[in-house]
């Protein structure tokens, strides 16, 4: 089905929309008065005033799924320069619908579905048809996936109808659900205008606008829906990353303590294990106590490496494997050489913005982008690292200082980070870049373009694992979404089998005391491995077609989940129990799912008991 979006703008100085409305939504506003449609086709759509001002609405069918790209473009052909303070990425006016879709997200609890019938959220249209409703939310800073992703669905259950939409939205954005007459919304998103926002921008005579893009597709589920979506997402994968490749990290391993020793006694326990990863975390760096407190100071640390990095490297890549490192980039900590170095930072109210302790690299400063073009990506190409996990452990809040409004201003800064995204790859053309902030604080489609892998979260060893690994199917590509596997000596059969399948819902990754599990633990480990290679296809090339779990709690869940990916030819099934759970036969048949008809060619783990776990593949 094809999706049309319309645009709109408000400027500065133009009547705002009544009813009510004025500081609740900008849609509506006398602006749109002032343009009328000069031509129109699927493909575009351009709305002219008459004086000189022009609105495109371009639309671009995905190559890569049944899904529509949308954005928006503004020109300033006037004699005068005009201020925005509203433009919209995507207008869908009129849309039947009773139902809204969000997804949720906080720091590891990331993926919740969050549905709501329009008259629970006191969206009935009023008696008149005149009165706005409005149901307006987002994200404020720089950290984009934070209480909400950039999504939305609206369902018509009359129909079975769902439309929904997702934004690349690397910093501030807005989604807007308006009701005014009828059993029908206007879907509504974008940058984060100025009253949610603080955003305003001055477009010169001569000069243009372009928003974000948006991406739109229908269905008739939730599930197809985001699949659509998802699949229309074009990662910039590096060359050596297309295979699903496993990582191990040693984060949970050493707690930010890694020193040569310890890493060449975990490349020698993982060798020749089918590992395509062994990734250094924090702690590698200045002469560091805790790694949080020299963020921004990148000098080796010679107590830990003696020798420099590049023996580390050297050694991990004669055990057959890619070495990676951890640095989170945009930050400094008060202990690190630059923190007094005022210039280097981001600025609000005229002094460095500090959150906690940290400052924020200005990634439009020059010095500061030479600073990481020295410590950042001479250290990678000198010492020979393949892979760098970016992280990124806090908010910039919603605005700072600069030529600009402060939204318009943090915008810019987000986007010269992506920009040095685009720089290491250009000077590394096979480095694989993973995208982490605090876990998954990032995962919108921007930053997941820019990234061959992202960590899905930092929930790594506690219940919610496979549950927050299952939603992201909503959001992300399940081949980047690197899933860790912690694993412990204490750990009982159920308790790795349990981690183990949970990533099978995505990039397995794995982390622990690994050199510690006996022979009996290594065998289930291999085994997972074994299972994960010969099931990466489905996972990187299927669809999701069943993703339920009973549970709402994340942190004492109850019931089961089951997750069914399947290409053509085979069907993945995972299979997670929690408390008060039932065996997969009896849960296959409560929610009548068909899956006797298919060959079981392979399988992993026992669910048969609570907080155990299983996958099964399948031949069709």
């Amino acid at each position: 089905m094809n999706i049309k979006s319309n645009g709109e703008i408000k400027l500065v100085g133009d009547a705002y929309p009544d009813s009510y409305s004025n500081g609740l939504t900008m849609i509506g506003s006398a602006t749109k008065d002032h343009f009328k449609i000069n031509e129109s086709s699927y493909d575009r759509t351009t709305y002219k005033s008459d004086d000189g001002l022009t609105l495109i609405v371009n639309h671009v069918k995905s190559a890569l799924s049944d899904a529509t790209t949308v954005f928006t473009t503004f020109i300033n052909n006037s004699g005068a320069p005009v201020t925005l303070e509203m433009m919209t990425s995507f207008l869908l006016p009129d849309i039947p619908c009773d139902k809204l879709y969000r997804i949720q997200s906080f720091w590891s609890a990331e993926g919740r579905v969050k549905c709501d019938t329009l008259a629970s959220l006191n969206m009935e249209h009023a008696w008149n048809n005149r009165a706005y409703r409005v149901e307006k939310f987002g994200n404020l800073g720089s950290m984009p996936v934070r209480r909400y992703f950039p999504f939305v669905a609206l369902e018509d259950s009359k129909t079975g109808t769902f439309t929904g939409v997702m934004l690349y939205a690397p910093s501030s954005w807005q989604i807007e659900v308006i009701v005014r007459k009828g059993d029908t919304a206007t879907l509504a998103g974008g940058l984060a205008d100025r009253d949610f926002g603080q955003w305003l921008k001055t477009v010169e005579p001569g000069e243009s606008f372009t928003s974000p893009r948006a991406i739109l597709a229908s269905g008739k589920s939730l599930d197809e829906v985001c699949d659509k979506l998802v699949k229309a997402q074009n990662p910039k994968t590096s060359p050596v990353d297309n295979k699903m490749g496993i990582i191990f990290n040693e984060y949970c391993t050493t707690w930010g303590n890694p020193n040569i020793d310890n890493l060449k006694r975990l490349a020698d326990k993982i060798a020749d294990k089918g590992i395509q990863y062994l990734v250094m975390d924090s702690g590698w760096y200045s002469d560091c106590g805790n790694w949080w407190e020299y963020r921004g100071d990148w000098s080796i640390n010679r107590k830990r490496f003696p020798n420099g990095l590049k023996e580390l490297t050297d050694y991990i890549r004669s055990k057959g494997m890619i070495p990676g490192i951890w640095f989170e980039l945009e930050v400094a900590s008060p202990k690190a050489p630059i923190y007094e170095d005022e210039e280097m930072f981001v600025k609000k109210d005229g002094r460095p913005l500090t959150v906690g302790d940290v400052h924020f690299l200005d990634m439009e400063n020059q010095r500061a982008r030479e600073f990481l073009r020295k410590n950042v990506i001479d250290t990678l190409k000198n010492n020979g690292f393949g892979y760098i996990k970016v992280d990124y452990n806090d908010t910039m809040g919603a605005g700072c200082d600069g030529p600009d409004a402060p939204g318009e201003n943090l915008r810019r800064k987000v986007l010269a980070t992506e920009d040095f995204f685009k720089e290491m790859v250009k000077e590394i053309p096979e480095l694989v870049i993973e995208n982490c902030s605090s876990g998954g604080h990032r995962l919108e489609p921007s930053f997941m373009e820019l990234s061959s892998q992202a960590s899905f979260s930092d929930a790594h060893e506690i219940p919610s694992l496979p549950l927050i690994a299952a939603n992201l199917h909503r959001v992300i590509r399940p081949e980047q979404s690197q899933i860790w596997a912690v694993m412990r000596p204490k750990d009982s059969d159920e308790r790795m089998y349990y981690s183990l399948c949970a990533t099978l819902l995505g990039r397995m990754g794995l982390s622990g005391d690994i050199y510690d599990l006996s022979e009996h633990q290594w065998d289930i480990l291999d085994e997972g491995m074994v299972f994960y290679k010969e099931s990466a296809h489905i996972i990187k090339d299927g669809h999701t077609t069943v993703n339920i779990a009973d549970t709402l709690s994340y942190n004492e869940p109850t019931g089961s989940q089951l997750v069914i990916r399947e290409t053509n030819e085979e069907v993945l099934l995972v299979y997670h129990r929690f408390a008060d759970s039932s065996s997969l036969d009896e849960y296959l048949e409560k929610n009548d799912v068909k899956i006797a008809k298919y060959k079981e060619i392979q399988r992993f783990g026992v669910a048969d008991k609570d907080f155990s776990a299983e996958a099964i593949r399948y031949r069709k």
